[in-house]
């Protein structure tokens, strides 16, 4: 612990990096478990709507928040099959690897750009989803809204650690602005949240204010 702290104060830069990758491995445990579970969730549901096409699934509140209206839709099944599966084994292997982090142990760069390609990859995922749920399915699952809300911060704080730590390797005069970046991940997240919420709020704003 002393040489750590001695690391730090020597070369502040790695010790933001340090503490960095630490926050990033417990992120990566309580969302990768939220996800995991939406996932679960999800596949029950998609299973009991097969089995039997009168079901309606216990998260069907209102029309706008639908689970069955989403996911008997096409776009459930993006790549041919259940969206959730993908859920099961991208969110387990997330969780994985932050309880591998959180116990200490150090992951090689391949391996933490190798979460970053999966994180961006199911983060542009997501934007589709999203797009899909307002514009072309026109309801909102719940559980999909979950999965949504874990996925971007996933992304965003990966995206933040490999920057500071150099494994995403930037020219050295970026340095100062990538610094910046890195400092600004909180910020750059409610923005994403604030810009989806403010999508949903105006798709359906005669429903909201009617509720009121």
């Amino acid at each position: 612990m002393d040489d750590d702290i001695v690391d730090d104060e020597a070369d502040p830069r790695e010790g933001r990096s340090r503490r960095l990758d630490r926050t990033t491995a417990w992120l990566l445990i309580v969302a990768g478990a939220l996800g995991l579970l939406a996932a679960i969730e999800l596949t029950i549901e998609k299973v009991r709507v097969l089995a039997d096409p009168n079901y309606s699934p216990a998260y069907d509140i209102n029309p706008v928040l639908s689970c069955g209206s989403v996911i008997i839709t096409p776009q459930a099944e993006a790549f041919g099959f259940p969206n959730p599966i993908m859920g099961l084994i991208g969110f387990s292997v997330v969780i994985t690897l932050g309880v591998t982090l959180a116990a200490g142990a150090a992951l090689p760069r391949w391996m933490w750009l190798g979460l970053n390609v999966g994180a961006l990859l199911g983060f542009g995922f997501v934007q589709w989803l999203v797009w899909q749920s307002l514009y072309s399915i026109g309801a909102l699952c719940p559980w999909c809204m979950v999965v949504w809300t874990i996925t971007a911060p996933i992304f965003v704080w990966v995206t933040a650690a490999n920057l500071a730590s150099g494994r995403l390797p930037t020219p050295a005069s970026w340095r100062t602005g990538i610094d910046a970046l890195v400092s600004l991940r909180g910020l750059i997240l409610a923005a994403w949240y604030v810009v989806v919420l403010g999508l949903i709020f105006v798709r359906w704003q005669d429903y909201w204010l009617s509720s009121i």
